[in-house]
């Protein structure tokens, strides 16, 4: 059976975006319309749009579909939104694991990283609250409000697995790889998950990840039996899924105070990511503290570990994780 076309449609636009929504209407010929509270709107067919002074766009009538697949979308929007995606795409309302990881690229602090359940209820009660993918979110305090958010969700069941410093440098030098050790952690939460299967109404079918190995036996290798019932999808900006995108958040929140932990612990202030201020931080850590401490707050794999050490750097090679 196809779905059933879309009659309604709501959702915010900026200054720009509604710039461009007017002359796609005045374009098409739709006929001004006088409503309270309307900065303009317009109908034409079995149209009608209405952006308010608010900044909120409603669409409304049986063309309203082929209006937002056809104008809106393309050439206001510029992206698919779940109100409308999911019309179309069905699939976005089954129930789902999203897992997601926090810290890789960060020299100091952990690797963290957390699986979110969602249904169908879940995705509806995020629809305009901010749930996405962590690195478009520039504020901490924020990735801090969404986390509480996302925890608080009725029908949402999350987990978290942190891999503090010393066992991820343990886990990295018996592994190889820092793929592996991602494979490791990203198996640990859907088995954490699935232990809490019984709050999942209904039971999820598949774990959805971003690509991070050549392929997915990397994951299945090192899930349990508990994890392997799930067919596991691993995709290029797998964040676009709300379900990895609320999984992103709850791993950067995780990263962000266990960091902030350590600088407490420390009396350092440690910067995110990796670069010419995480070397200065990382050598003056190493002329307070010594090497040995050094392994407790960072990842010994990277660079910086050897230049805050002044230990001489190996020729650079083709990287492979």
């Amino acid at each position: 059976m196809s779905a059933k076309p879309l009659t309604s449609y709501t959702c915010k636009l900026s200054d720009e975006q509604a710039a461009i929504l007017k002359a796609c209407l005045e374009a098409r010929n739709f006929r001004p319309r006088e409503v309270p509270y309307a900065r303009f709107a317009g109908e034409k067919d079995k149209t009608n749009v209405v952006f308010y002074e608010s900044g909120k766009l409603v669409v409304q009538g049986r063309g309203a579909q082929d209006f937002i697949e056809f104008v809106l979308e393309p050439e206001v929007l510029k992206q698919a939104k779940l109100g409308y995606e999911a019309v179309l795409n069905p699939e976005l309302w089954l129930p789902r694991i999203g897992v997601d990881e926090s810290g890789k690229g960060d020299f100091f602090g952990p690797m963290c990283v957390a699986g979110v359940y969602v249904n169908e209820s879940v995705l509806t009660a995020w629809k305009d609250v901010g749930v996405r993918d962590s690195k478009h979110i520039s504020s901490d305090k924020k990735i801090s409000e969404l986390a509480k958010l996302i925890k608080e969700t009725s029908g949402c069941v999350t987990t978290v697995v942190p891999i503090g410093n010393e066992a991820y440098n343990r886990l990295h030098a018996k592994m190889g790889s820092v793929n592996a050790v991602l494979a490791w952690g990203h198996a640990r939460v859907i088995e954490n998950l699935m232990g809490q299967q019984h709050r999942m109404n209904p039971p999820p079918a598949r774990a959805i990840s971003d690509q991070f190995a050549a392929s997915k036996r990397v994951v299945e290798k090192a899930l349990m039996s508990a994890g392997r019932g799930l067919e596991l999808v691993q995709r290029h900006q797998a964040e676009e899924d709300l379900a990895v995108a609320a999984a992103s958040i709850l791993a950067r929140d995780e990263f962000v105070r266990r960091l902030a932990v350590l600088g407490a612990k420390f009396g350092t202030e440690f910067p995110k990511g990796a670069g010419a201020n995480v070397d200065a931080v990382a050598k003056a850590f190493v002329d307070q503290h010594g090497a040995v401490e050094l392994a407790k707050v960072a990842k010994m794999h990277f660079r910086t570990a050897l230049r805050a050490q002044g230990l001489p750097e190996p020729a650079k090679v083709r990287w492979r994780g």
